[in-house]
């Protein structure tokens, strides 16, 4: 069992820690922010103001597994030229945020602190609030639509669950063995609870979830949304797709988040 769990944890969160000597300073038009989540876990971003007197949308964006929010400055500063608020934050044991992610409980909790944060410090309109997740992220991102309203959910490489992926990734181990998993990550039965516009991407190939997962979530999602398979994209669609993805991104979102 233990080696299971070890096993579990290892595949799943590959943070990269920042401290005060290797800090990196917040990219173009971003301020450095604090959140605080439930448990009192202090959490680290980058807030940028949109390049608009009125921003139609605030986009909060949830990254992978790995790294940390210096791997996606860059992310932030192409959507905020788009006029769109961005935030972007690393979950606990990431970057400069305190504390460890032990299992997806705290994820969540860390989801929950980052809605806080652009309605209730930003004074973002809930209706107005995009949850952008990718990978890892997609399930933090569809765990916080269950949990606080908001506008737009859009899923880039995601899963529709832990045991699903699991079946892809380890095919050698027995299906019975992956309830006694720590994390299920149910991404799938959860979007049914859901009713605010999905878009959904994927890379096809995709070498590191397959794009089945994201057909899988499409499938599982509630109307209205859209399915963008990407052919050649990979596992980081908005980093191999370019502007025309960025392009649909911002149609999506402003479609669904402008005044009528």
């Amino acid at each position: 069992m233990y080696g299971l769990r070890w096993l579990e944890s290892s595949m799943t969160f590959h943070p990269v820690r920042l401290n005060v000597d290797d800090r990196v300073l917040p990219p173009n038009g971003a301020e450095d922010v604090w959140l605080t989540a439930k448990d009192g876990t202090r959490l680290h971003g980058w807030y940028f103001k949109g390049q608009r007197e009125v921003p139609t949308a605030t986009i909060v964006y949830f990254h992978g597994n790995g790294g940390n929010i210096s791997n996606v400055g860059w992310l932030g500063e192409s959507l905020t030229k788009r006029g769109f608020c961005v935030l972007l934050f690393d979950y606990r044991g990431y970057g400069l945020s305190r504390g460890a992610t032990v299992d997806e409980a705290d994820l969540y909790l860390d989801g929950e602190a980052a809605w806080e944060f652009v309605v209730n410090d930003k004074k973002a309109a809930a209706e107005t609030v995009v949850l952008y997740g990718q990978s890892l992220g997609t399930a933090i991102a569809v765990e916080t639509a269950t949990r606080r309203k908001s506008g737009v959910l859009i899923l880039e490489s995601g899963f529709s669950s832990a045991s699903s992926l699991a079946e892809t990734a380890l095919p050698w181990l027995p299906t019975w063995l992956h309830g006694f998993g720590r994390n299920r990550f149910e991404s799938a039965r959860k979007l049914r609870t859901v009713r605010v516009p999905v878009l959904i991407s994927h890379g096809d190939p995709d070498p590191v979830i397959p794009t089945s997962e994201g057909r899988a979530l499409f499938a599982a999602a509630n109307e209205p949304k859209n399915l963008l398979i990407v052919p050649g994209a990979g596992h980081n669609v908005f980093g191999s797709a370019g502007t025309a993805y960025l392009d649909q991104l911002e149609k999506f979102i402003r479609r669904a988040t402008e005044p009528r």
